[in-house]
């Protein structure tokens, strides 16, 4: 998350912070990126078949939707569309996987995404691991009962470290925009992208927010405890946006950077729709994600492919 400098930006800075799903948010300084490597692999139709083929069950079976999308999320979340050089542009690339960027406080926990990953790619060793983290997000979507996504494959990884940027803003909204914008998405996108934490929970060991357990989490499945921003916080449907609406329920959480698309006259418009209608979310959604998915990526030759 951003490292804030006042009290009230500090204040934000605790109510964004990640939960098990979603964009922990980043934003690019005036620094210069440190040059990354690159790791050449062919793409390999058959292995990203068979991964995608064992990942929703897989995933479906450890109840870690949330956090592998999370994990996708950040490793995305670096991309700076105003940066044209690869790597240093970052995006989807699998950095993540290095330190300092794992280390850093708003990708707590994501080294149990990692853990859960690595299986796999031990099985696919050919599936690059952007290829891999950004399938198991998607795959993560569709076994949660969300939308398909067109997703496509061939991204090359990165073999060495880089620490991201940080920033600073005022608002909720104004945080969040410039986190998006950063990435080339304009607020429609930032809308329908916020529904994705319909999944998963904040936890006080990873973000020092929510309480230890609620009604909805003090039986997990799987990890227990953490608070969840839906009731079903394992079921992708539209109910972010109803119940970040209504704010009826003291047991979900409804954070600054959620109320926000409520009450700013550019969000609020989509999240009306997106709590009215669920087929134009997902819709909707699935374009949002796949973009994400794509950022910043240099395909491999031959890249990309479909699956």
């Amino acid at each position: 998350m951003q490292v804030m400098q006042s009290k009230m930006q500090i204040r934000l800075q605790q109510r964004t912070s990640a939960g098990t799903a979603g964009l922990q948010h980043r934003t690019a300084a005036a620094v210069p990126r440190p040059t990354r490597s690159v790791q050449m692999a062919a793409v390999n139709k058959e292995q990203l078949q068979g991964a995608y083929g064992e990942l929703k069950n897989y995933i479906q079976s450890k109840y870690c939707n949330p956090i592998i999308i999370r994990l996708a999320w950040h490793d995305a979340g670096t991309y700076d569309c105003t940066k044209t050089e690869f790597p240093q542009r970052g995006g989807a690339n699998g950095a993540i996987r290095f330190q300092p960027e794992l280390s850093h406080g708003h990708n707590a926990g994501l080294q149990v995404a990692l853990a859960l990953l690595k299986p796999m790619k031990a099985k696919y060793p050919d599936v690059s691991h952007a290829d891999l983290f950004q399938m198991a997000s998607a795959a993560a979507i569709e076994a949660a009962g969300g939308p398909k996504i067109d997703m496509q494959y061939g991204r090359k990884d990165v073999t060495n470290e880089q620490a991201p940027m940080h920033g600073s803003s005022a608002t909720a909204a104004d945080h969040i925009r410039q986190v998006f914008n950063r990435m080339g998405f304009n607020d429609q996108e930032i809308v329908v992208l916020s529904g994705a934490h319909t999944l998963g929970r904040v936890r006080k060991d990873r973000s020092g927010l929510g309480v230890d357990e609620t009604k909805y989490t003090k039986d997990g499945p799987g990890l227990k405890g953490g608070t969840s921003w839906t009731p079903d916080w394992l079921n992708f449907n539209n109910s972010y946006f109803t119940e970040v609406k209504a704010k009826r329920d003291a047991d979900l959480i409804v954070m600054d950077t959620d109320a926000c698309i409520f009450e700013d006259e550019g969000f609020r418009p989509w999240a009306e729709k997106y709590a009215a209608d669920q087929d134009a979310f997902f819709a909707d959604y699935a374009v949002a994600h796949k973009k994400l998915s794509e950022l910043g990526v240099e395909w491999e030759e031959g890249a990309p492919v479909t699956i």
